[in-house]
């Protein structure tokens, strides 16, 4: 089996990309190296299955790279919702044109599959926890969101005009080694800083379900392989049973850094998000998923404290050899 995966060195991709080596995929992997991280994919580098491309994928995507391949894993994307507050274009671009070019080479390659990472913000402030993926109507209320959406909306098009099979991957918030952003990396870095005090914005009480990126990288895979015969367009939820607020996560890692820092919250906006676009109550229903026979097997409160420790041991200093 071959595949593409797009986005291949950052946090979800390069796991993925392990997690395919691991089953037997022979891999290409596409990026730009914006957020990216080469040594993410040291491991993937030296398999001698795995072949990477540098190519941003909002100007061209070369066909070749497509040829002869059963499945795409789109995961490049402008992941972090704050910056459509300052940069609404980079989400369009990222996102939804990138997704377009994407679509583009799998309808001229003929390619039978695609794997979408879209998110769960794509629900907005849904009045049902947890949520279905049947939930409607879809009202995302962020840049990142809608851009999300909108690539689920093309996708679900192309894939019906043009006869291809596309799953979207709807995950709640994803934790653990390699990750670059979020709410565990910013407030270890603000501590690493100073940890006599800790500023959290909003305030503290947003609640969300966290999953340890190994879990999603095997429900990935579980679902490429039970729903090989399923409908030509589908969708999954990725996420956990249980949910951890922001307040509770940062009293964790000053737990774990052994630090007694004085919380401050900012004021935040308007109803305690920590900006606009910040979705406060978020748990996915994963019956769906669970279904096929995955299962987290870290729960909320678990993956964040094993991230934590990764944030930790990741802004240690290094000693020079």
């Amino acid at each position: 089996m071959k595949a593409v995966v797009t986005g291949a060195a950052g946090f979800i991709g390069s796991h993925l990309v392990d997690a395919l080596l691991e089953a037997k995929w022979e891999v290409v992997g596409i990026d730009n190296f914006a957020t990216g991280k080469r040594e993410h994919l040291a491991q993937a580098l030296r398999s001698g299955r795995f072949v990477l491309s540098e190519l941003d994928l909002r100007r061209r995507v070369h066909l070749n790279l497509f040829e002869s391949t059963d499945a795409v894993f789109h995961l490049a994307a402008e992941s972090e919702v704050p910056a459509g507050l300052t940069h609404p274009n980079t989400q369009f671009e990222n996102n939804v044109l990138a997704t377009y070019n994407v679509l583009e080479a799998i309808r001229k390659s003929k390619v039978k599959t695609m794997y979408f990472t879209s998110s769960s913000t794509v629900y907005g402030e849904p009045s049902t926890l947890p949520t279905p993926e049947s939930y409607c109507p879809l009202s995302p209320i962020s840049i990142y969101g809608s851009s999300k959406l909108a690539c689920e909306n093309l996708i679900q098009g192309y894939s019906k005009t043009f006869g291809f099979r596309s799953v979207i991957l709807r995950p709640a918030n994803v934790v653990g080694k390699r990750a670059t952003h979020g709410v565990i990396p910013d407030l270890t870095a603000k501590l690493q800083k100073n940890a006599s005090f800790l500023e959290i914005l909003g305030d503290g009480k947003q609640r969300k379900s966290y999953v340890c990126v190994d879990d999603v990288t095997a429900a990935v895979l579980s679902i490429a392989e039970h729903t090989r015969n399923h409908n030509a367009f589908d969708v999954f939820n990725i996420g956990n049973h249980d949910r951890i607020s922001v307040t509770r996560i940062a009293e964790m890692l000053c737990q774990e850094m052994n630090v007694k820092p004085a919380l401050r919250f900012s004021e935040g906006v308007e109803g305690g998000g920590a900006w606009k676009g910040d979705v406060r109550q978020m748990l996915l229903s994963i019956e769906k998923l669970t279904s096929l026979g995955w299962h987290p097997t870290l729960n909320s409160h678990d993956a964040v404290r094993n991230a934590i420790r990764a944030a930790i041991d990741g802004h240690k200093p290094r000693r020079a050899r």
